[in-house]
């Protein structure tokens, strides 16, 4: 039986921002009097929502930043998204060949979702079923935000299917009851050693190509509670 909703992240899914997201997040806590690497900030950060990340930093890292530097970090986020954000190589023609009900539920805020889908030509596919952290109590990897979005749109956990390239949203989607595809083909994946990170959760599929996405949400169709499995032309390695 086909699925009845598609749950995409945002931000190293339908669009290639991690990268800038992690360069803007590294320079302000260096402003604010400490260092990061780009292996520690991944590690620690992908897919957590604003309120996460200011705690870790808090507690893991002794940084406190204040809302001057918040904002001044949120200002030039946005400045680059404008500037340099791309929708994922493969995105648009992917959506293109989905007919499923489609929905993005991102640790983001509002504001830089929107602006991130706007900014990639993709708000259209998605408007107005877009869902942030800030419309539940826990963030990924808790369930709650696939699990609203779902709710919202009157699908059962069972008939969604999740696309993620984080370890805490697999994680998510997992504890919702949902089917997860695992993407590894953003810029950041090398960086941030992703395909190992995400492989060991055990996700229905792991693909590094979008051309790939309609023939792997496919088989879900065809193969209700079993893994995906094949080689696909597109997809580098599955799980």
């Amino acid at each position: 039986m086909k699925k009845q909703l598609l749950i995409f992240d945002c931000d190293g899914v339908l669009v290639d921002s991690e990268g800038i997201a992690m360069s803007v997040l590294i320079d302000g806590v260096r402003a604010a009097g400490a260092n990061i690497d780009d292996q520690t900030a991944y590690t620690r950060f992908l897919g957590s929502s604003t309120e996460t990340v200011l705690e870790i930093l808090r507690k893991e890292f002794d940084v406190d930043l204040t809302l001057r530097q918040r904002e001044l970090m949120r200002v030039r986020l946005h400045e680059r998204l404008r500037g340099e954000l791309q929708p994922m190589p493969g995105m648009v023609a992917a959506l293109a060949r989905i007919t499923h009900r489609l929905c993005v539920a991102s640790s983001s805020q509002p504001d830089r979702i929107r602006l991130s889908l706007t900014v990639t030509g993709l708000l259209d596919y998605f408007e107005p079923h877009i869902f942030s952290a800030g419309m539940v109590q826990r963030g990924k990897p808790a369930p709650d935000l696939f699990l609203h979005a779902a709710s919202t749109l009157g699908v059962a956990p069972e008939d969604c299917i999740v696309i993620e390239d984080s370890p805490l949203g697999i994680r998510a989607a997992r504890s919702a009851g949902m089917q997860v595809l695992a993407f590894t083909g953003g810029s950041h994946a090398a960086l941030s050693d992703l395909e190992t990170a995400v492989t060991a959760l055990e996700p229905d599929a792991c693909f590094a190509d979008m051309r790939a996405l309609p023939g792997l949400i496919a088989e879900l169709d065809d193969h209700t509670g079993t893994r995906v499995r094949r080689n696909d032309d597109f997809v580098q390695e599955t799980c």
